[in-house]
């Protein structure tokens, strides 16, 4: 039986008055991929942040290999570390280039040797085929090309889950694939840990091992992944997957 790495209970968060997660419950196995799917405002990616610490939530729980994480910042800066997260909007910062906003983190947050970091990030460029652009600056560089900059980023860290909200959605059709490939291949190649929020349904249903599917920020199914897109168990799934075009 694989090991338990995240575990989430009864997890409920507000804006104000307004409930947007309501008593989540679910949990995430060492080399499984999670994909979280869903109509657009169902809650997708504000579960994944409070995963990560960026949201609060009221009450419930998050368990890390069965502790259970004491929701303040000290806590959620060093779990950052082991939790590691890809945005739509890629987040680098434009006045470093490529090289310097790899290595950033893993030196000045982990205080990793500046060497051995620049190997690992030079053969994680190559991974990603952006090996040519260690010296170059975001500004530089295309949509899909920025994105798998911030993959590597993410990966510099040694993380032990990778969180990935939307990370195709900003890019051109021609470039959606190329990134799909990479989290495919972590998947595949390197058996990481993922939750994966994604609007693309052929790339869910491909790399998928469990499916959360929510609305209103409530989960109706949490199914394996080839039972959901074979036989979803509710009606509105159902409906959702019809109304895809994949």
């Amino acid at each position: 039986m694989s090991e338990e790495i995240l575990k989430v209970e009864n997890l409920n968060k507000y804006y104000g008055d307004w409930q947007v997660l309501h008593d989540i419950n679910f949990d995430l196995k060492k080399g499984e991929v999670l994909t979280l799917l869903g109509p657009s405002g169902s809650g997708k990616s504000t579960l994944l942040r409070t995963l990560n610490g960026l949201e609060d939530y009221k009450d419930g729980a998050i368990y890390f290999h069965g502790k259970k994480i004491d929701p303040n910042p000290k806590t959620w800066q060093a779990l950052r570390q082991k939790i590691g997260m890809v945005f739509q909007s890629y987040d680098l910062f434009p006045n470093l280039t490529v090289m310097e906003n790899i290595l950033l983190a893993p030196v000045k947050v982990q205080h990793r040797n500046e060497a051995d970091v620049k190997k690992e990030a030079q053969e994680l460029l190559a991974r990603v085929e952006m090996q040519d652009y260690a010296k170059a600056y975001p500004r530089e560089l295309s949509g899909g090309q920025k994105q798998r900059v911030a993959i590597v980023r993410a990966l510099a860290m040694n993380p032990e889950i990778m969180l990935f909200d939307e990370i195709t959605a900003s890019l051109d059709p021609e470039m959606v694939r190329g990134v799909q490939e990479i989290v495919e291949n972590l998947s595949q190649r390197d058996h990481m840990t993922m939750i994966i929020v994604t609007h693309q349904m052929n790339f869910a249903e491909k790399i998928a091992d469990q499916v959360l599917f929510l609305e209103n920020g409530k989960i109706l199914e949490n199914t394996p992944g080839k039972e959901f897109f074979e036989k979803p168990k509710t009606k509105r799934a159902q409906e959702f997957l019809e109304s895809m075009d994949f």
